[in-house]
């Protein structure tokens, strides 16, 4: 077999990005170009290419490459038969469809008279660390034992809320802004460190004039010897949660020593909905799509539901959307809501997408909670205008497409908490530019006890407004829908395909 041969099977399966480039020369010996003559078939470029680069050459493949930067280290490296790198390689694309600049980590190596192209792709890589810190409100950090230095990720300067040109805060800084009250907490992590075992424990700062309540995940490195070297930390600021949290407990126990009145109870429970999920006004942009939410109270001025919602473009570009309904009402059922909502951003942090996994974790929360609830969940991708969705209990989305109103085809999926193990399988459905999709908890279509009645109204009206959308589609769906149920709350999320 041909050096290019085995060269072109090895890197083929080659999980990262290598390209092996031979010189074309003209007839004076000089190069004129480069011919892709091995490649990655398992990390594409930018335009979405792997093995099918083969025997391209780059003045074809990008162009804008020639005589650049890259270009003359190619050269460079051919020359003088020396290894060399670009730590910042940034390239530019014009046509549509195609991120307008990308950056890179390059290598280049002579091997066998061409050269070793490795390339690392780190926009995505940084654009996807900040957004998941941005997302969850975390920051990390580590610090070096033998030298003293600090290294900050961005997250954690917005955090502690510092200029990053002034470098992270000294650890003396750190200990004198944590409350005396709480340096008890502090050494017993310390403590926990030098026996060998992570720390995990939450400590109050004092941070802009105000504590803010921070979750620290620590551990230590070693070096052979079983020396401490290093501190890896990964902070997250809970201050809301912590809030939230306290709030409930304290309105909880107000409920249950009988010194509020069944009014005051709803108006707490629905004080503390509108601070957990608060509703935008009018419609809003998603990636791919535009979005807009109804929340109508029941007419029952003493019932207050658990219903919630979640619409959100994920640092992938993917987008989630999702509704829900707990058991009950009054605060049981909105502290019900605030647990599934904040596990469900938690769990989506954490790189979660698949919609029925995601309903297996709140199904298990739910069962230890020792509450019921429904919910739907879908992760639409504008890429392939795929949207993957799951149900627990709940009714399907509507589709409205050019005059005709459905419900989607109906997955099964037990009740949230029936069970502490259940499966939730996940259908999916491909949409369309211009199609609506109406997300729904129960109190739309349980009106006056004719369920059916009802939703056959809904999908009527989700038909006509598909059929002539006109400029403003969402705001007349939600002037269309907005009838509130007498003994139940009613959210609505409505999507439209833009694109």
């Amino acid at each position: 077999m041909a050096d290019e041969d085995v060269v072109r099977e090895l890197l083929a399966v080659v999980p990262a990005g290598c390209t092996w480039l031979l010189p074309v020369t003209g007839e004076d010996g000089r190069v004129t170009d480069f011919r892709v003559a091995a490649t990655s078939d398992r990390i594409l470029d930018v335009y979405g290419r792997g093995a099918q680069r083969v025997d391209g050459r780059l003045r074809e493949l990008y162009p804008s490459v020639v005589d650049g930067p890259l270009w003359q280290l190619y050269l460079e490296v051919l020359r003088t038969g020396r290894s060399a790198t670009m730590d910042d390689f940034r390239y530019g694309e014009s046509r549509p469809g195609v991120v307008a600049e990308s950056r890179f980590e390059i290598s280049v190596h002579p091997v066998l008279g061409g050269l070793l192209v490795w390339w690392t792709r780190v926009d995505e890589h940084r654009r996807r660390m900040e957004n998941t810190e941005l997302l969850g409100s975390l920051g990390w950090a580590e610090y070096d034992l033998a030298t003293g230095r600090s290294e900050w990720s961005p997250g954690m300067y917005r955090i502690f809320e510092r200029d990053p040109t002034e470098g992270p805060l000294s650890r003396a800084d750190q200990a004198a802004a944590i409350p005396p009250e709480d340096r008890g907490i502090a050494e017993a992590a310390w403590q926990t460190l030098e026996v060998g075992a992570p720390s995990d424990v939450t400590v109050r700062f004092r941070i802009g004039g105000r504590l803010k309540h921070l979750r620290i995940l620590s551990d230590l490195a070693h070096d052979a010897t079983g020396r401490p070297v290093k501190i890896y930390a990964v902070v997250q600021d809970v201050t809301a949660r912590v809030a939230t949290r306290t709030e409930i407990e304290r309105l909880s126990d107000q409920v249950r020593l009988g010194e509020l009145t069944a009014l005051a109870e709803h108006r707490l429970a629905r004080q503390l909905q509108r601070m957990i999920q608060p509703v935008p006004e009018g419609a809003f942009e998603l990636d791919g799509l535009e979005a807009m939410v109804s929340y109508l109270p029941a007419e029952s001025a003493l019932q207050v539901g658990g219903d919630w919602y979640h619409a959100q473009t994920l640092p992938d570009g993917r987008v989630v959307l999702a509704v829900g309904d707990v058991a009950g009402h009054g605060m049981e059922a909105a502290s019900g809501m605030a647990h599934l909502r904040f596990a469900l951003v938690a769990w989506l942090s954490a790189g979660i997408r698949d919609p029925g996994l995601l309903l297996r974790h709140l199904n298990r929360l739910c069962a230890e909670l020792g509450i019921t609830a429904t919910a739907v969940v879908g992760v639409y991708d504008p890429a392939t205008r795929l949207l993957p969705w799951a149900r627990a209990g709940h009714m399907a989305p509507m589709l409205g497409r050019q005059g005709r109103g459905v419900d989607l085809e109906r997955p099964p999926g037990l009740l949230l908490g029936a069970e502490s193990e259940a499966d939730f399988p996940v259908v999916d459905v491909r949409l369309c530019p211009g199609d609506l999709v109406l997300f729904y908890t129960d109190g739309l279509v349980e009106h006056r006890g004719d369920v059916a009645r009802r939703s056959a109204e809904v999908r009527d009206q989700l038909s006509a407004v598909s059929a002539a959308p006109g400029a403003d589609p969402l705001p007349r769906i939600h002037r269309l829908l907005h009838a509130p149920s007498p003994d139940d709350d009613t959210c609505t999320l409505t999507v439209r395909v833009r694109h």
